[in-house]
């Protein structure tokens, strides 16, 4: 990160509370905010313009870019929750312009140098958690008391609702919407809609498609790929096939087919699993 400062270093300047905690280590940006009762580690970086409320907690090996909002008693950087981490250096890592709500918590990876990935642009709402060794794209909106497991991968412009559960290893494909208060352990393919318990996919994610700016053919061609997926009886294997001879080419076919193909080679329609050491 350009022109970062230690944390120590003119503290009032910065706009930093001096009933904050900030180890001498840290490095802050400018034109950062941190209010009072804050503690931040050594090993931790906060990028310029950002602004850290009241009670919040950073710990070690935590990098956060430009422009975040942290609001009062988030804590980022905390070990995992994982019978195998052995406190070895690993890493959680911010993007810019992320709006992390009230009691977020957010853990760092198991994993020598591995890191936990949260990207650009995110609404992280109050007391989510995002557990260890996940991947986060940008532009997410994740809502109230979502409880994400280690090992997930949540890619570009996801929506999630409320209170929803998601199993490790699971992955959620870009601009696909999951409904509140869902148990999601399967994967999502992109530009789709799930719901329920367990979550079952229901709908094609018009409206986000839309606003995404996918042209009208291709959303179009998309809702003949989700017929030939969940409602004409087929198997995946199947509608694969169907969906390469019927639906025309475009690059969110040829996306969403490679996600089911990949979904194929995991276990429990989790193709991360199929990754997993045991």
């Amino acid at each position: 990160m350009p022109d970062i400062t230690t944390g120590a270093a003119e503290p009032l300047a910065a706009g930093i509370s001096p009933q904050a905690v900030i180890h001498p280590g840290a490095r802050i940006g400018k034109n950062v905010s941190i209010g009072p009762f804050t503690v931040i580690a050594e090993h931790v970086e906060i990028g310029d313009d950002s602004f850290i409320e009241s009670g919040c907690v950073i710990k070690p090996y935590t990098k956060m870019g430009r422009g975040c909002q942290v609001h009062a008693g988030a804590v980022l950087g905390g070990p995992p929750q994982d019978m195998k981490f052995r406190g070895e250096v690993s890493y959680l890592v911010i993007g810019d312009s992320n709006i992390i709500r009230e009691y977020v918590t957010i853990h760092r990876a198991t994993g020598e140098e591995a890191a936990t990935v949260i990207g650009d642009s995110n609404m992280i709402m109050a007391y989510s958690h995002i557990g260890h060794n996940c991947e986060i794209g940008s532009d997410v909106m994740m809502a109230n008391q979502v409880g994400v497991a280690g090992h997930v991968v949540i890619e570009d412009r996801v929506v999630i609702g409320g209170m929803v559960g998601i199993h490790q290893y699971v992955r959620i494909g870009t601009l696909a919407m999951v409904g509140g208060f869902s148990k999601v352990v399967q994967d999502v393919p992109p530009f789709m809609m799930a719901d329920g318990r367990p979550s079952r996919v229901y709908g094609l994610n018009v409206r986000g498609l839309r606003r995404a700016g996918v042209a009208t053919g291709v959303r179009s061609e998309l809702k003949q790929a989700f017929r030939l997926l969940y409602s004409n009886g087929l198997n995946t294997t199947q509608a694969i096939s169907s969906i390469e001879s019927d639906v025309n080419e475009s690059d969110e076919r040829e996306y969403l087919l490679n996600f089911l193909r990949n979904e194929k080679l995991g276990f429990g329609g989790r193709q991360l699993e199929g990754m997993r050491k045991h």
